[in-house]
């Protein structure tokens, strides 16, 4: 039997911090009346040249390096974004590209603030099923580029970042031991950025109406939060064969202090069992388990065997959950000076490569009289 280990984990967070204090000198709120709501003191927002790519991209070569593992031993990326580079290329495959993973294919996956866990179960299946070696999950959002700031109601909540791990299949007994992902589409109006996609597309209209901010029934996405983490916690764990009794450490989606508090309370879980970094990061969607649980290793928290569920919830309205035991099954090796300066070079290579390529195809469209596509460049305008 094929088992899907996490062999390592990246994660990066803008360096700009937004604090209550700050939003309250903008909209009608206050740092005692966001705390005391959502249990957030502060957010992360990405700086101008920040993108759910540059920061996607950071934190996979964290993961990477932890893991020994080289670009070119990649086989698959699924990066879980809310807040993708483009509507298309996938920023997978940007990520995919900066990387200089040539044989990795790509795609990204939108399920909101339950990506990374629905990335998580897809990636670990596709290992256990024999289909690939070395997957790639990404989890990235740049949420401040869709929020109103001027909405005390959203404002106070997202912020952006971004978190990686590295599945590897092994013999190994261990790492994801069950995994379950949910929707009850019937909710998707509760959280949503109504304007943009084909349903509503992009007009005059729909930007001075707000209608490309993201817009939420917090009451409404409350009740959900607090009813399925409970719900999907319980039941992966008995798909695990495990119970609650056998679970180190709880990671949930970092959305709102008062949602972690109820579960804890339903699954009648001690604090010392929970992670929570929200305070300094707010809810930043998909990125929130993968930053979370990166930090958490950092602190601790997580040793060899320790068994782990992962639960996440948000938009669409999706929720999804993991059982993981946690321990790499090959103890790192020290690295000989050759793969040391591989690991220095390989990046700034494939940043050449990537611009080689984009030479040799605009050569070759001259050659065999096929028109260049217009590019577009960062303001918009035709090059």
């Amino acid at each position: 039997m094929t088992y899907a280990h996490i062999v390592g984990w990246g994660k990066y967070v803008p360096s700009k911090v937004v604090s209550n204090a700050d939003l309250s000198k903008t909209v009608d709120t206050s740092d005692e009346w966001i705390v005391s709501r959502t249990g957030i003191r502060e957010r992360r927002v990405a700086g101008p040249k920040e993108t759910s790519a540059t920061m996607g991209f950071i934190a996979a070569k964290q993961a990477l390096d932890v893991a020994g593992v080289l670009p070119i031993d990649v086989d698959l990326i699924i990066c879980a974004t809310a807040t993708p580079e483009y509507s298309f290329p996938a920023t997978a495959s940007v990520i995919q590209d900066m990387l200089g993973a040539p044989k990795a294919g790509a795609f990204d996956l939108s399920a909101g603030c339950s990506g990374f866990v629905y990335a998580l179960s897809i990636g670990s299946q596709i290992i256990q099923g024999g289909g690939h070696q070395v997957v790639l999950i990404i989890g990235t959002e740049t949420l401040s580029r869709i929020t109103n700031w001027n909405d005390r109601g959203t404002c106070i909540l997202f912020g952006d970042g971004a978190g990686a791990m590295v599945l590897k299949a092994s013999a190994d007994p261990g790492g994801v031991l069950s995994s379950l992902v949910r929707s009850d589409g019937s909710g998707g109006d509760l959280l949503m950025v109504p304007a943009g996609g084909s349903h509503m597309p992009t007009s005059a209209e729909t930007v001075l109406q707000g209608l490309h901010w993201i817009q939420m029934n917090g009451r409404e996405v409350f009740r959900f939060a607090a009813r399925v983490v409970d719900k999907a916690t319980r039941e992966v764990v008995e798909r695990a064969g495990l119970t609650l009794d056998d679970i180190q450490l709880f990671v949930p989606h970092q959305a709102n202090l008062r949602i972690i508090h109820a579960a804890a309370r339903s699954l009648e879980l001690n604090e010392d069992r929970i992670f929570v970094n929200l305070d300094r990061y707010g809810n930043t969607s998909s990125a929130s388990i993968p930053i979370a649980v990166c930090e958490a290793v950092e602190c601790g928290r997580v040793q060899p065997g320790d068994k782990l569920v992962l639960v996440g919830f948000g938009a669409g309205l999706t929720w999804a959950a993991a059982v993981i035991e946690w321990g790499v099954p090959e103890p790192l090796r020290k690295r000989n000076i050759i793969e040391r300066t591989l690991r220095i070079v390989i990046y700034p290579v494939a940043a050449i490569r990537s611009r080689v390529a984009k030479f040799l195809r605009r050569i070759e469209a001259r050659l065999f009289g096929t028109p260049s596509p217009k590019r577009i460049d960062k303001d918009g305008k035709k090059k």
